[in-house]
């Protein structure tokens, strides 16, 4: 027998043990009183109301003859039974009349209670079985059994409502504790706290023991009568997302039907059978927002056909002043989605490289790449041979092509012009100083930026210049425009932009690169200054990207700087960088805070 832990338990125990002796005291348990053993002469061990042998009567006494081998359960001595000990005094248990006068309403004794006074039964203390333990496959994860004997096999599991949401429940007898997964915790944002004392189990997640140090109160409901409140212990598990266990089943005092695998209680005065959900049954997973690359997988081979819905960010739309949108309608082809396709026209200026007399011509090797990068790189390629910046080479030196990530998770192809440009001839037209650019911006209020679209690739090389700029990819190329890398680009872009732009650089156009700021003093005058800007642009066949434009603002940000009628401020952006800048404890970072604060 099991150790009693509390009075209501010893007194039921003491009852089914005193049942049971007295179904087997008139047969089992025997003794000879009196005369010699051979007479025959059997009475009960235990005689209520009989008087006991004194120690002046005639005859053996069969307690003299077995008292050697008996030991006392009280003292451990042996030579005398418990209830013969003088060295402990008579031990009484008292139970309070509501704790079990319910509890044996149903039992029907015959006979009084009999009282173990004198009879002293053989008694096998058990304790549990000692060897190796046979490993058990977590139920919740045995495969389900579909038919007839689905009951018999499956465990009870079912839905429940936490917050609205269906969630998956389990009973489990054999949980000495109320689980629920992290996965609902995380999902329905269940306040937890920290438990009193932290324990580990095994089983409930594939590999390796699970800690539980937090606990969650959980609201949850079954049908429309039974809601219930009970705290939980969240563990990281894949059976379910509640777990009911021997605590529920105790206090709520549930009885449970093995046959139809139900269970049955009492809950406000109405009478709750739980039934388990066939395995046919599909089970709502409302919490099921993401999966794992292995579920994934499982879903494709069972469906054998998904549908993925990406999310795109989408840029944000231009706000255009009323003032203005008459104009950009006039203008609307200077500010197209793409390039139109086919050669820029060939202007006064083109880009030129001048070779160093005498110079090797290079001769590179094209870069290693994956198979998913080959595809890319021959894909960009073939875009830019279908809009005609592009052509087969015959060329007698080349450099290789490469690829390179953008911030939004594309691919951008670049040449890697280093051989070619260590040989090229340097033009060194001015690019302007940046202190002039804003100085010539001091006293306007409103400004306008336009950014041109793809400035490099609407410009032309110099005929007979193409074959310099060959590349290599799984094939040899030549470009038609001015493409990025070249050494003398930047100076031939800012050429082009300063010959355009020379009546009105100064005066209210401020060109940097591919970047035009239009500044002015007041609205009206504004409007005819980027009137003027756009009809150059329209001339020359140069064209804009919209999603880059600003139009008619009080400030602006222009080359790293905001400029507005109040004067040129730093960004903001720039300073938090400083202000966030580590405390250097190197001389290696001390250098190079100081190359970011010499900016």
């Amino acid at each position: 027998m099991f150790d009693p832990v509390s009075i209501s338990e010893a007194h039921q125990r003491a009852l089914a043990f005193e049942k049971q002796s007295r179904r087997v005291g008139g047969s089992s348990s025997t003794a000879s009183i009196g005369g010699s053993p051979g007479t025959g002469g059997m009475v009960p061990c235990v005689v209520p109301n009989q008087q006991r042998p004194t120690s002046n009567s005639v005859g053996p006494n069969p307690r003299t003859t077995v008292s050697s081998s008996l030991k006392c359960f009280s003292c451990g001595e042996t030579g005398h039974r418990q209830s013969e000990c003088k060295k402990v005094g008579k031990r009484h248990l008292f139970a309070e009349q509501d704790d079990w006068q319910n509890d044996d309403a149903g039992e029907n004794y015959e006979d009084p209670p009999v009282y173990d006074e004198e009879h002293q039964c053989e008694e096998e203390v058990v304790t549990g079985d000692v060897g190796v333990n046979l490993v058990v496959r977590r139920s919740c994860f045995t495969p389900k059994v579909v038919g007839d004997d689905w009951i018999k096999h499956n465990i009870f599991q079912s839905t429940c409502t936490i917050l609205g949401k269906v969630c998956t429940f389990v009973i489990d007898s054999g949980s000495y504790d109320i689980l629920i997964s992290e996965e609902a915790v995380q999902k329905l944002a269940l306040k937890t706290e920290n438990r009193p004392k932290p324990y580990k189990l095994q089983w409930l997640k594939k590999g390796g023991e699970v800690t539980v140090s937090k606990r969650a109160l959980v609201h949850f409901s079954v049908g429309t009568t039974y809601k219930d409140d009970v705290w939980c212990d969240v563990v990281a598990m894949d059976a379910c997302h509640l777990l009911l266990g021997r605590p529920w089943e105790y206090d709520r005092n549930i009885d449970h039907n093995g046959r139809t695998n139900t269970y049955s209680f009492l809950f406000g005065g109405v009478k709750i059978t739980l039934v388990s959900s066939k395995p046919n049954e599909p089970v709502p997973r409302t919490l099921g927002t993401l999966l794992t690359l292995n579920q994934f997988e499982d879903e494709l081979e069972a469906e054998g056909e998904i549908f993925v819905l990406l999310g795109k960010e989408v840029a944000k739309e231009v706000e255009i002043p009323e003032a203005m949108v008459p104009l950009l309608k006039e203008f609307a082809d200077v500010f197209p989605n793409e390039l139109p396709d086919g050669l820029p026209p060939l202007r006064d200026i083109q880009h030129h490289i001048d070779l160093q007399p005498g110079a090797q011509l290079p001769n590179r090797p094209h870069y290693r790449m994956s198979p998913g990068e080959n595809e890319e790189l021959r894909r960009q390629v073939e875009d830019l041979i279908s809009k005609g910046h592009v052509r087969e080479s015959m060329s007698p030196c080349a450099v290789p092509a490469l690829l390179t990530p953008k911030k939004d998770g594309t691919w951008r192809m670049c040449v890697n012009s280093r051989a070619i440009n260590k040989i090229t001839v340097r033009y060194r037209f001015p690019i302007p100083r940046l202190d002039d650019l804003l100085d010539q911006i001091s006293g306007a209020s409103i400004f306008t930026k336009l950014d041109l679209k793809s400035g490099y690739y609407q410009i032309r090389l110099r005929p007979g210049d193409e074959w310099m700029t060959a590349f290599k990819t799984r094939g040899l190329y030549e470009w038609l425009v001015m493409p990025f890398g070249l050494s003398n680009a930047p100076s031939t872009f800012m050429h082009v932009m300063n010959q355009l732009f020379r009546p009105f650089i100064g005066k209210f156009v401020v060109v940097y690169f591919d970047d035009i700021l239009i500044y002015s003093a007041t609205f009206g005058e504004h409007v005819n200054h980027v009137r003027q800007v756009l009809t150059v642009l329209r001339w020359d066949s140069l064209y804009a990207a919209m999603k880059k434009c600003v139009f008619m603002v009080p400030k602006v940000l222009f080359l790293g700087y905001v400029v507005s009628g109040e004067g040129i401020q730093v960004d903001e952006s720039k300073v938090a960088a400083v202000r966030q800048w580590p405390s250097p404890t190197t001389i290696t970072e001390v250098r190079s805070f100081h190359g970011l604060a010499s900016f």
